[in-house]
C-alpha cells in the first residue's frame, strides 16, 4: 500500500493539516474493501479527491470509474441517466441505453451532492445498495450489477432526512464510513502552502513570474474565513497573479480581493438586509391596508342596504354589532353615540357633491382589491424591462426574491 506522502503527491493534495492527514488514511484504509463510503464537508473543500483514492487503491483500480453530479442532471431524466432505459420507453428514447450502474459493473461509480437525489430514485439507489439490483426505466427485467459507491454532499443529512428531504434508511447504508473534510479556515498552517502551489501553477500558465506575499499578507489570508474554501483560494491565486504588476503582495493588497463576509472581523450590515426588512414592513403594510378596505367596503355596503331596504330609524342587532366590530378594530373609539347615528352621519356624507360617488364606491362589478392592482403593476413593470426580475424588481422598489415570490404566488 502507498505511503501518505505518496498518495498526497499521486493527487495532488497539498497540507499537512493533522484533520486532514486522518480523512486521508481513513481513505486508505477503507479502500481495498468494497464497503460503501461517504465524503462529508463543504463545498469546495476537495471531496472528489477520496474517491478517486479509494479507487485507485482497491481491486477495482482495473476497471471503470465514473464520476456523476446528482446535482446537474434534471429530475426527469436521472433515472434514465443512472439505470438505463428500453426503447420506446419515454418521448425520445428511441434506442436501449445503458446506465452508469451497467456500465461501471466492476467498478466503481462516485455520486457527488448524493443529498440532491430525487426520493424516487433514491428509492431505486437503496434497492442497488441492498442487493445489487436495479431494473431499467420502461423495463421490467431485474438486472444485476456489482459497483462500488462512493457518494459525497455538502448538506447537514440529519437536517434533510428530519424535513423528508432524503431517506434514512439510504443514509445509514451510504455512511457505512464516513469521511469528513475539514474546511479551510481549520486548515490555517496549510492556506499558505496551498497559495504558493497554485500561484506556481498560473505562472506557468501565463508565463509571468510567480508572485509571493509578505508576512503580513500571509496572516490576513490566514485569519480569513474563506467560505468558498480552497476553490475559492485558488481564485484569488489567479486573480492576483494576473491583475497584480508588483509580485510582492502586501496585506493591504490581498484585502482588495477577498470580500467581506468571509472574515471574522465585524462588518456593516449588508444593504440588501435592509432592503429585505423594508420590503417585508411594506407587505405587512398593504396586508393592514387590505383588511381595512375589506372592513370599510362591508360598512359601505351596509349602509346602502339600510338606505335601500329600511327605515332610516332602523338597524338591526347584527347591523349594528358589525358596525360596533368593525369601529372598535379599526378605529379610535368614536364619540358616544348610536349605531343609527353612526348610519346617518355616513348617509349624510354621501348626500353632498363631494368627490365621493358612493354608489360607483361599492359596484360589485368594479374591482377594489389592492392585490389586482399589484399584479397589474408587476405585469406592466416586467413588460417594460423585456421579462427582466432584477430591473423589474428595482423599478417597483422591492426585492427580487420578494418579485419572484409574487410572480410565483400569482402564477404570472
Amino acid at each position: 500500500m502507498e505511503s501518505l506522502i505518496a498518495i498526497k503527491q499521486r493527487f495532488g493534495i497539498i497540507g499537512n493539516d493533522p484533520h486532514l492527514n486522518h480523512s486521508l488514511e481513513k481513505a486508505i484504509r477503507v479502500a481495498p474493501t468494497d464497503i460503501s463510503v461517504l465524503v462529508s464537508g463543504e463545498s469546495g473543500v476537495g471531496k472528489e479527491s477520496i474517491p478517486k483514492i479509494i479507487h485507485h487503491l482497491s481491486h477495482r483500480k482495473h476497471a471503470k470509474y465514473i464520476a456523476v453530479n446528482c446535482g446537474a442532471i434534471p429530475e426527469g431524466t436521472i433515472d434514465s441517466e443512472l439505470f438505463g432505459h428500453e426503447k420506446g420507453a419515454f418521448t425520445g428514447a428511441t434506442a436501449t441505453r445503458k446506465g452508469y450502474f451497467e456500465v461501471a459493473d466492476g467498478g466503481t461509480i462516485f455520486l457527488d451532492e448524493v443529498g440532491e437525489l430525487p426520493l424516487t430514485t433514491q428509492v431505486r439507489l437503496l434497492r442497488v445498495l441492498e442487493n445489487g439490483e436495479f431494473i431499467k426505466v420502461g423495463s421490467s427485467q431485474v438486472q444485476k450489477t456489482n459497483v462500488r459507491i462512493v457518494a459525497a454532499t455538502n448538506l447537514n443529512m440529519q437536517e434533510a432526512i428530519s424535513k423528508g428531504k432524503f431517506r434514512e434508511d439510504l443514509f445509514y447504508r451510504l455512511s457505512t464510513i464516513e469521511i469528513h473534510l475539514p474546511p479551510l479556515r481549520k486548515r490555517a498552517s496549510d492556506i499558505h502552502l496551498l497559495f504558493r502551489k497554485f500561484a506556481a501553477d498560473f505562472a506557468q500558465k501565463y508565463k509571468m513570474p510567480t508572485v509571493r506575499l509578505t508576512d503580513d499578507a500571509v496572516k490576513v489570508l490566514e485569519n480569513y474565513g474563506f467560505p468558498g474554501n480552497i476553490r475559492q483560494l485558488r481564485n484569488i491565486a489567479e486573480q492576483i497573479s494576473v491583475v497584480e504588476e508588483g509580485r510582492v503582495i502586501s496585506s493591504n493588497r490581498i484585502l482588495q480581493y477577498l470580500p467581506s463576509k468571509g472574515t471574522n472581523l465585524p462588518s456593516i450590515i449588508s444593504s440588501k438586509n435592509s432592503e429585505s426588512d423594508f420590503a417585508t414592513e411594506r407587505e405587512i403594510m398593504y396586508k393592514i391596508l387590505f383588511d381595512m378596505r375589506n372592513d370599510i367596503n362591508d360598512l359601505k355596503k351596509l349602509t346602502l342596504d339600510l338606505m335601500k331596504n329600511s327605515d332610516s330609524n332602523e338597524v338591526t342587532e347584527s347591523h349594528e354589532q358589525l358596525i360596533k366590530k368593525i369601529y372598535s378594530d379599526k378605529t379610535p373609539k368614536l364619540p358616544q353615540e348610536s349605531s343609527v347615528e353612526v348610519v346617518r352621519r355616513v348617509d349624510d356624507s354621501y348626500n353632498d357633491d363631494s368627490e365621493y360617488d358612493f354608489i360607483e364606491a361599492i359596484d360589485e362589478d368594479e374591482s377594489l382589491s389592492i392585490q389586482e392592482k399589484e399584479i397589474e403593476l408587476i405585469k406592466k413593470s416586467l413588460e417594460r424591462n423585456n421579462g427582466k426580475r432584477k430591473l423589474a424588481a428595482k423599478e417597483l422598489g422591492i426585492s427580487e426574491r420578494t418579485l419572484y415570490r409574487k410572480i410565483k404566488q400569482y402564477d404570472l
